[in-house]
């Protein structure tokens, strides 16, 4: 029930009392477990070679056909008048470029007309001044009406019958389809208002909805396929256009573009389509696509593809290379393929994974949990960024009870990735087991050689560089800092540790490599608190397996902390400790009327803070950090049931935390830090008490003595 309870002889658990039963040590490695090959083939353990290869990632879409708003065009009004005659009755129709399509009677346009006239009747060189050149009264006539829609043709007409028309045609300045008709003969309409909405079908858009997690493999210019209810098993083809920036929070989906060609006019704008998108994936998540390997491409318009560099023959922008937009030449080099892991061998535990090698040459079967950094999933595999080598063997079949194995061995594994087992909570008030109860505790540090004692020094300094950069949020820094780490994890020379050792430091090197990984290619300070907090979670481990002239704690604290703490800070902080023990005691008691009254304790207690007038590293990190407490109090005032006074509180416990790992707390008074696994749906919890004696806020009655960690501070 408790893997992490090991003795050296028979006896009972300490936690539950059940017998012990004996443990056969599988294998040497921290990760590792050795069956035999019947175990193996009642186990259907299968193994798969790890390997690089272009994989095809399928993007499947749905959508519908729609205009291209570029080839919409609008008969409209240019002068008010009223509509005495509409060619075109109905919509579907089809028009020509020049087609008339409406007789509108005018009272500008008769005007301009008269004035046209009689323009051209005037004798002009009858002027009678000297000195200023005669106007050309007619060409100015001329050019009023064609601002006002009339076409050099009709104002030529006008001059050659000497006579004003009473209405004139509007001819349509494109050809296609009639697809809106918003005026009916009779109606008074005003300057810009829509007459017919005329649009070219001969082209069309394909817009279609992407998720997400499909984005990766989308590019502009891509080839898609789809097929419409109209022509089952038919293939239409198109080319993405456009790639939408922002995501739909509703849908989780990104809107994108097809330009499709429809010279034939079998599709019809609002058909549904069914598309895919069938990529190539190179390393580093680049696009294979072979037609467009060495063309140059218009960055508006992706139907148009040339071999040679030029301008788009639609917009006149200049071509660009298909490669700067993320694909990858016809036949590019073996480094350009991917590192791929079947998927039925991953062990997802976010960005990173868990898979199962099989060790070479071993006696019996063996096999070794590894960390590993994954890319996107592509079809059936993901991409690899770190943690296998080309023809390691993972394990494809049977991965979760080698996992399940290791978790009964108290080593680590994908449910326990700290080791340990996984039962190891309190759920009834029993004490947890001490070091002097028999219970086989980590043999102590070994010593290490000059040469790894210093190179996992330069780890520590590494780390502490990068602690530094994250406060400052400065992220090039960080990426920089995380590429000097996964040097100096490089420098460790791991032959000069001892042998019982050597497993510690695979197992932290391994950590610490994928901490690398991850850290080079952050870009935004979330990512890098996430892959930060990792990181020091692992130089800890480090710590606690390799003796290093560096305290444990230090490596929690802050960078300040070596400085001086002035007794204002402590002060203040401790001021808070009383009002919070006793709201973390009312919520043990599941005593809602009691945890109210705590919250104005600590807003009044905040409240009452004056400024400390230091130029001081901690005052300045105090003074942020009581920001950050107020939003929490805040939130707690604002709370009315145990559920959200609960939700507060862990975020006031962390926050304490946090300040004593800073700052440290002056009371006399012992205080215990206490974690429950299960609070708030398996994420855990944390809180503190003035005594061990188990009091889960969280859970209150019902699981009172719920707790799997108890660390006087």
């Amino acid at each position: 029930m408790h893997p992490q309870i090991r003795r050296d002889g028979p006896g009972s658990c300490p936690i539950c009392g059940m017998d012990l039963v004996p443990v056969r040590e599988s294998a040497d490695g921290v990760r590792t477990v050795s069956i035999s090959s019947e175990i193996k083939s009642l186990m259907n353990v299968q193994v798969s070679p790890v390997r690089r290869q272009y994989v095809t990632a399928d993007v499947r879409m749905v959508g519908k056909v729609e205009y291209d708003e570029t080839r919409l065009a609008h008969i409209t009004a240019w002068v008010p008048g009223r509509l005495e005659r509409m060619f075109v009755d109905f919509t579907g129709v089809e028009v020509n470029k020049g087609d008339h399509m409406v007789q509108i009677y005018s009272e500008a346009l008769y005007t301009a007309q008269e004035e046209l006239l009689a323009a051209t009747r005037r004798d002009r060189p009858q002027s009678s001044s000297r000195f200023i050149e005669p106007l050309d009264l007619a060409e100015s006539a001329r050019e009023k009406l064609r601002l006002l829609g009339l076409t050099p043709n009709q104002i030529q007409t006008i001059e050659q019958r000497g006579k004003s028309s009473e209405t004139v045609t509007i001819y349509s300045p494109v050809g296609g389809v009639v697809v809106s008709k918003m005026k009916q003969e009779g109606d008074r309409v005003q300057t810009g208002d829509r007459i017919y909405t005329v649009a070219d079908l001969n082209h069309l858009w394909v817009q279609m909805d992407a998720y997400e997690s499909d984005l990766a493999w989308l590019r502009y210019g891509q080839d898609v396929e789809f097929t419409t209810e109209a022509y089952p098993g038919e293939v239409f083809h198109g080319r993405i256009a456009f790639i939408d920036p922002v995501l739909n929070e509703d849908t989780r989906t990104v809107k994108v573009r097809v330009n499709v060609s429809n010279d034939d006019s079998r599709l019809k704008p609002e058909m549904f389509v069914r598309a895919i998108v069938k990529s190539n994936v190179a390393a580093g998540g680049r696009v294979l696509d072979a037609s467009l390997a060495g063309k140059w491409i218009s960055p508006m318009h992706p139907e148009i593809v040339k071999d040679q560099p030029g301008d788009c023959d639609i917009c006149g922008m200049p071509l660009v290379r298909a490669e700067s937009l993320g694909y990858v030449t016809a036949e590019p080099s073996d480094a350009a393929k991917p590192l791929i892991v079947p998927a039925s061998a991953v062990l997802l535990t976010g960005t990173r994974a868990i898979v199962y090698v099989q060790i070479p040459d071993a006696d019996k079967p063996t096999y070794e949990g590894r960390e590993i950094v994954i890319g996107p999933r592509a079809g059936d595999f993901y991409l690899v960024k770190a943690g296998l080598n080309e023809g390691d063997l993972v394990v494809t079949n049977g991965n979760f009870k080698l996992d399940s194995a290791l978790q009964i061995s108290a080593k680590p594994s994908m449910m326990t990735p700290q080791g340990g087992g996984g039962g190891g909570h309190n759920h009834g008030g029993m004490e947890m087991p001490k070091a002097d109860e028999g219970v086989k505790m980590n043999a102590s540090p070994m010593k290490l050689v000059p040469a790894v004692r210093d190179s996992m020094q330069g780890i520590v300094e590494q780390y502490k560089t990068i602690q530094e950069k994250v406060e400052a949020a400065n992220l090039a820094e960080i990426r920089a800092g995380y590429d000097r780490l996964g040097k100096a994890v490089e420098a460790v020379p791991a032959d000069l540790i001892g042998p019982p050792m050597r497993p510690q430091w695979f197992e932290v090197a391994m950590l610490l490599r994928n901490d690398v990984t991850e850290g080079r290619e952050i870009n935004s300070m979330r990512e890098a608190d996430r892959v930060f907090t990792l990181t020091r979670q692992h130089v800890n481990q480090m710590k606690a397996h390799f003796p290093l002239p560096m305290s444990h704690d230090e490596m929690q604290m802050p960078a300040m902390t070596n400085m001086d703490v002035p007794p204002e800070v402590t002060q203040q902080l401790n001021g808070f400790v009383g009002p919070y023990l006793g709201l973390g005691k009312a919520l043990a008691a599941d005593d809602l009327e009691a945890a109210k009254q705590a919250v104005p304790a600590l807003h009044q207690r905040l409240a009452s803070l004056l400024p400390i007038v230091s130029e001081s590293k901690a005052v300045e990190m105090w003074s942020k950090e009581k920001r950050d407490l107020s939003e929490i109090v805040a939130r707690l005032q604002k709370a009315n049931d145990l559920a959200a006074l609960r939700s507060g509180f862990a975020l006031l416990s962390e926050q304490m935390l946090s300040l004593q790992r800073m700052f440290g707390f002056p009371t006399d008074a012992a205080l215990y830090e206490l974690h429950c696994p299960m609070a708030f749906e398996g994420r855990g919890a944390s809180w503190i008490q003035s005594d061990n004696a188990v009091r889960n806020p969280y859970y209150g009655p019902s699981m009172l003595k719920c707790a799997d960690k108890v660390e006087k501070l």
